[in-house]
């Protein structure tokens, strides 16, 4: 994309929130790029200062793989969005090759580094009730994107990397460098090519024989979500040593059905789970359908988020809830990696510690 059409783009933007800052402020608010944060695919985070002595985090848009498109993306999306749980863009830059993002900071960095830390240190981080409210902030933030703005936002790369917490654990949806906007009335829409993560990518992304692409598809990246925030690990995890552990979904499934009385695989074995870890895993489930059609809209998660587990239907079994093992290996996903626009998550930033690092 030629800079004549993203200054086009940016002349439009003038008269709107965020600021254009010159490069010669972004110098001056990240203190000649002093602090670093953190590295990742898209460049690098440095924390600044503004002018009102309020801390920032700068992106710097230093890979080729952030395009003009990608830029106009974030600015145009976020740019002009205001919601508790929308991560804030205070300015952005763009002279020449020189290409910048100022956001608002965050200081307990992303989400990913407290729901996997459980395992690991073999405690929760937060508190049953605290992890529903973060829950349900971010499922607010993501209606609000589906129903609240003039333009219908779908993010479509959902994931715990781009959920930020600030000082007071409130969540915040971040990075719309993938996003789309399309009218309201829009049923389907239509993309050149898959867009996500592996791990929560819409299968619909990947095969249209699971329908269309849609708000639904960010309702699936959503239900991958939290189903880890309930777990306290990622979905996938081959080093477990109970085999039938190794996908979550599909462990957790079987738990929450013979709890609820149904026979799998000819036994009927009850576990304690508690309330809210049912209520997550339950909704979860709901969002994981693999037909976007059996999916509910993020307005219905929250309502099943704001109610409590009783009143919750168990969710049919999502049709891959049980991949043999062979299918979970690294190996098998990247082989269609290459012929997918599929961001890995190891272009993600690295270091996250107390900073606004993918935003």
């Amino acid at each position: 994309m030629s800079i004549d059409i993203i200054e086009k783009f940016l002349r439009n933007q003038e008269m709107l929130l965020p600021m254009r800052l010159s490069f010669t402020d972004i110098i001056a608010i990240t203190g000649h790029f002093r602090e670093k944060l953190g590295q990742g695919g898209f460049g690098s985070v440095f924390k600044g200062t503004l002018l009102s002595s309020q801390h920032a985090a700068v992106k710097m848009l230093e890979n080729s793989k952030f395009n003009g498109e990608d830029f106009i993306n974030e600015v145009s999306t976020i740019g002009s969005i205001h919601h508790v749980n929308i991560v804030r863009l205070i300015g952005f830059c763009s002279e020449g090759s020189k290409r910048a993002l100022v956001y608002e900071f965050m200081p307990n960095g992303s989400l990913d580094k407290y729901i996997f830390s459980t395992k690991e240190t073999g405690h929760r981080p937060f508190s049953w009730d605290k992890l529903n409210d973060i829950a349900l902030g971010i499922a607010r933030g993501i209606d609000y994107l589906h129903r609240g703005c003039d333009m219908q936002i779908l993010h479509f790369d959902i994931k715990p990397h781009n959920i930020l917490l600030d000082q007071n654990f409130i969540p915040k949806v971040s990075d719309f460098g993938l996003a789309r906007l399309y009218p309201k009335d829009y049923s389907l829409v239509s993309i050149s090519a898959a867009r996500g993560t592996i791990g929560y990518i819409a299968p619909e992304l990947i095969s249209r024989n699971f329908g269309v692409i849609s708000y639904k598809s960010d309702v699936y990246s959503f239900g991958m979500l939290l189903m880890e925030m309930a777990g306290g690990r990622r979905n996938v995890d081959p080093k477990m040593e109970d085999a039938s552990q190794v996908y979550y979904p599909s462990w957790i499934y079987d738990r929450l059905a013979e709890n609820e009385g149904l026979e799998i695989d000819n036994r009927h074995i009850e576990i304690e789970i508690h309330d809210v870890e049912q209520k997550l895993c339950k909704v979860g489930l709901w969002c994981i359908q693999m037909r976007a059609s059996n999916r509910p809209s993020m307005e219905r998660v929250v309502e099943m988020l704001e109610g409590d587990a009783d009143g919750l239907q168990m969710p049919p079994r999502p049709f891959l809830s049980s991949p043999p093992l062979s299918s979970l290996r690294l190996s098998s996903m990247n082989s269609i990696s290459g012929e997918l626009s599929i961001i890995s998550e190891q272009e993600d930033l690295l270091d996250q510690d107390g900073c606004c690092t993918n935003v």
